[in-house]
């Protein structure tokens, strides 16, 4: 590692830095500037990889092994139990949220298209888990990318030149070239549903039509950061999916006597319970 001395301030946060589990350890820092506060941890040498591309529809893409989302900021984005901006699996599908509340769609890499972001990635710092801090800014939005086990959070990341900002500009899926899809994008449509439920006051809805809930009782769900969590799956998702109509950012529904309003979030790939919205 480059002797940041002089530079920039180096800190211990165990609450922050997330240690690195199996990404394999690189000796790019990044591009600092006087201001930036650098969290890291030791880290032991270790040979272990992020896990490679297999063939689509195996069992080798089942956890996510790069990852973003973008939090923070006057807006609130990245709020308690949002999905992710972006995830990559090792059998090459990715699930992209595209701006605007829009619906996740999903796109499909051929096995060397994956490696290469990789590479880049590790390439890029993202092996070590890092903290890039930036003193005086409120509201201030913050870019956070996973590798396997590595955790980098960039604060302020536009118009840094950061290499990990650099190459976080290479996972809009929507850039990449079709050679490099085994097939054309289409909206991601989870196994299985989260209904996101917050009792609220209202009797109308804030002008939306209150409707009549029969699946679970919203009042049995777990209760996480996003709400009252419960999970649909198979003819249940299906229904309320259909029920719902277009995506929104929240609906109103009534059950058992109690006037809700949900959030609806499909669970990404490597995600089965309401516990599992938390880590993503």
């Amino acid at each position: 590692m480059a002797d940041l001395s002089g530079r920039s301030r180096h800190v211990i946060d165990r609450g922050i830095v997330t240690l690195l589990v199996g990404a394999g350890a690189l000796t790019a820092c990044g591009d600092l500037g006087p201001n930036d506060e650098v969290s890291t941890l030791p880290i032991a040498p270790s040979s272990a990889r992020p896990p490679q591309p297999g063939p689509a529809g195996t069992g080798a893409g089942a956890g996510a092994v790069l990852r973003w989302r973008k939090g923070g900021g006057i807006a609130g984005l990245g709020g308690p139990g949002s999905l992710p901006d972006f995830s990559l699996y090792a059998d090459g599908r990715a699930v992209s949220v595209p701006g605007g509340g829009a619906a996740p769609v999903e796109f499909r890499l051929k096995p060397a298209a994956v490696t290469r972001l990789l590479d880049g990635a590790r390439a890029a710092g993202l092996g070590r888990s890092r903290t890039v801090q930036a003193d005086g800014v409120a509201d201030a939005m913050t870019l956070e990318i996973t590798l396997g086990g590595a955790r980098t959070r960039v604060v302020q990341p536009d118009g840094r030149s950061d290499p990990a900002v650099r190459f976080w500009t290479r996972l809009r899926p929507e850039t990449w070239p079709k050679a490099d899809q085994t097939a054309p994008s289409r909206p991601y449509v989870g196994d299985r549903l989260a209904a996101l439920a917050t009792p609220t006051t209202s009797t109308t809805g804030n002008g939306q039509k209150v409707r009549e809930w029969t699946l679970a009782p919203l009042a049995k769900g777990a209760p996480g950061p996003g709400g009252l969590c419960t999970v649909l799956a198979g003819r249940d998702a299906q229904s309320l999916q259909k029920e719902s109509g277009p995506p929104r950012p929240r609906s109103v529904w009534r059950d058992g006597g109690k006037v809700y309003s949900l959030r609806l979030r499909p669970l990404l790939p490597d995600e089965k319970t309401c516990a599992d919205l938390a880590r993503a």
